[in-house]
């Protein structure tokens, strides 16, 4: 029982042996990641096998716009977990109470920038994207009712990003698994039940994601031992509103480059037709799980450098970001192999169309080499960030992204124009996804071996 609860409490990663504390802090998030991907799996798989292809398109084609107007959170929780893991390493109490207290308030002005916003953009963007006319209503109901529902997704995010930078993973991991089971279980009783398509699993959503922010709340409410969640610290404050917008800002620009990127690709997607738009949900819902070790290792880096960064224990750090970058390297290698033997069956489980399968397969054969390269871009920017350099990461992918993606996509689809393909062929779309991965993971090793992150810590 002891044990047990030792899950459940603030890991201090300055101490131990630097792997095996990164391991134990990873394969918590890696759980939580898995489970926070099955929230679009399941909704995928749900409309793919009960609604059909054409539902399954339009949540795929609804993704970019709702990662979009999403990254103001992904700004604010990065920022938190820095600054958390910051201030938790240099036991500062006062400022780690601070912090807390402005994320809170941070996250609720971002909610209501975002309901406000989608409300007025939502359908434009669709009809800006070329959206098949199939499939629009469908794209339209479901992303209203996701931004119009997203304090749950909002907050979660937030807070267990603070817990992420105190060292709980495994608390955030608790609450979320208990949210993907909700909305599992929403997902078959709104759709299969109810038959209410697209804007079932979006309201499924909503309601699970609700939960498990509600239960973080309630778990950051019991650290008193670390930090005060009392009324005089969710005020504004211009020093730590100011470096969780500092600080988080670079990473949701990123974000929102992607998006803006995934936005652009998109409509060249659009114009491969539906069965296309099809098959690239289904790769990126594969994509999504390959990921998940890069990301987990990412964000562990960014909580295990900021700890040791606020400790001054640089050596340390250079440490943990070699062998947390072997570790991820090998981990990926071996998720891709699996994916690569077993693709065509975790293809087959979002339809029952062959043609399907075969092109979602062959498209990910393409990209299969970039998750390994993904793997060194996410530790080595993780680290970056944990010591403050959340800038270089994001230039990094803004290069990545405008001057590597959106070009080779567009340049390869209008270079194999033919009479059988019009609009070029479909594989420049992960061609230039595969290019921009391998360049990334290049130039951030370049920057890294630099150290000029070293010198970014909060004063």
């Amino acid at each position: 029982m002891e044990r047990f609860k030792k899950l459940f409490q603030a890991t201090d990663m300055t101490q131990g042996e630097p792997w095996k504390q990164i391991v134990i802090f990873t394969i918590p998030m890696l759980v939580g990641n898995i489970a926070q991907q099955l929230y679009s799996t399941v909704d995928s798989i749900v409309v793919g096998k009960y609604v059909g292809d054409h539902a399954l398109a339009a949540v795929g084609s609804a993704a970019p716009i709702l990662n979009l107007l999403l990254v103001l959170f992904i700004g604010i929780s990065m920022g938190a977990s820095i600054m958390v893991a910051q201030y938790f390493g240099a036991r500062e109490r006062e400022e780690l109470s601070y912090t807390v207290g402005n994320c809170i308030l941070l996250t609720g002005v971002a909610v209501v920038i975002i309901m406000g916003i989608s409300v007025l953009i939502v359908k434009p963007l669709l009809h800006l994207l070329n959206t098949p006319d199939s499939i629009i209503d469908w794209c339209a109901s479901y992303l209203l009712i996701m931004f119009v529902g997203c304090v749950g997704s909002a907050y979660y995010n937030i807070l267990s990003g603070v817990l992420r930078g105190l060292g709980d993973a495994f608390a955030a991991l608790a609450y979320l698994l208990v949210a993907t089971v909700l909305n599992i279980i929403l997902d078959l009783v709104f759709v299969a039940y109810f038959h209410m398509g697209v804007s079932g699993v979006a309201l499924a959503t909503i309601i699970a994601q609700a939960v498990s922010a509600v239960l973080c709340l309630l778990r950051l409410a019991k650290m008193k031992n670390l930090f005060d969640l009392k009324k005089k610290y969710i005020k504004f404050h211009k020093k730590y509103a100011g470096n969780i917008v500092r600080l988080g800002l670079p990473s949701g620009l990123t974000q929102a480059i992607f998006s803006m990127a995934a936005i652009i690709v998109q409509s060249l997607t659009n114009s491969f037709g539906e069965m296309f738009i099809a098959a690239n949900v289904i790769v990126m819902r594969v994509d999504g799980f390959a990921m998940l070790p890069n990301f987990s290792f990412g964000s562990a880096m960014t909580t295990y450098a900021g700890q040791n960064v606020g400790a001054g224990a640089y050596d340390r750090v250079v440490k943990g970001a070699k062998q947390g970058t072997g570790i991820a390297l090998l981990t990926t290698t071996t998720i891709t192999g699996l994916i690569l033997l077993f693709g065509r069956h975790l293809m087959g489980i979002f339809t029952d169309t062959s043609e399907l399968v075969d092109l979602s397969m062959r498209m990910m054969c393409i990209i299969a080499a970039g998750y390994v390269a993904m793997a060194v871009t996410q530790s080595l920017s993780g680290v970056m960030r944990g010591a403050g350099d959340t800038m270089t990461p994001m230039w990094i992918s803004v290069f990545t992204t405008v001057v590597v993606r959106v070009p080779i996509a567009y340049g390869v689809a209008w270079l194999t124009r033919s009479d059988a393909f019009p609009n070029g062929r479909q594989e420049c779309i992960f061609i230039s996804l595969l290019s921009s991965w391998l360049i990334g993971a290049a130039v951030t090793t370049i920057f890294y071996a630099r150290g000029k992150w070293k010198r970014k810590a909060l004063a």
